[in-house]
């Protein structure tokens, strides 16, 4: 596998800021993965994952993810096994994993992944498309890569 993973010159500039926009930076990731849905989550001092950006989220859902316990949904279940979780169609899902309100995004192909930086978790970043789809390992170690330089920023 190779070590060196391209992460999109967009998202370097975003986070060499001071103070990155947080928003942008989730829209230049979905962009590059070619998604219309994310979220990213910071973790709070009750470890709990606060919403801190999103994109594409109906405004109705929005109160029902502003707070995620930690192995709760897929964000919460990435952040508590810190790796991780895809679903290739959201709507089709049993596992029990995606809460059941997270059908209501209308998303079918998600990855949530956790924020690591030197093994500490500082939150989970989400992204789906509206279709069917399997993320590539490729793809996966991309988006645990620019979690890393998010958590790398916050450290």
């Amino acid at each position: 596998m190779n070590n060196t993973l391209e992460i999109p010159n967009t998202v370097k500039i975003e986070l060499s800021k001071d103070v990155p926009n947080w928003e942008n930076l989730l829209k230049l990731t979905l962009e590059h993965f070619n998604c219309s849905t994310g979220t990213l989550h910071f973790l709070d001092n009750d470890s709990l994952l606060q919403l801190q950006a999103q994109q594409g989220i109906p405004e109705f859902l929005i109160p029902k993810l502003s707070t995620i316990p930690i192995g709760k949904g897929m964000a919460g279940i990435a952040a508590e096994r810190r790796k991780p979780v895809e679903m290739c169609n959201l709507q089709t899902d049993d596992s029990g994993v995606a809460r059941p309100s997270a059908k209501d995004t209308k998303v079918e192909g998600s990855l949530a992944a956790p924020l690591l930086f030197n093994e500490k978790l500082y939150g989970t970043i989400g992204i789906a498309k509206p279709v069917p789809y399997e993320f590539t390992e490729k793809e996966t170690n991309l988006l645990m890569k620019i979690g890393e330089l998010i958590s790398e920023k916050l450290n």
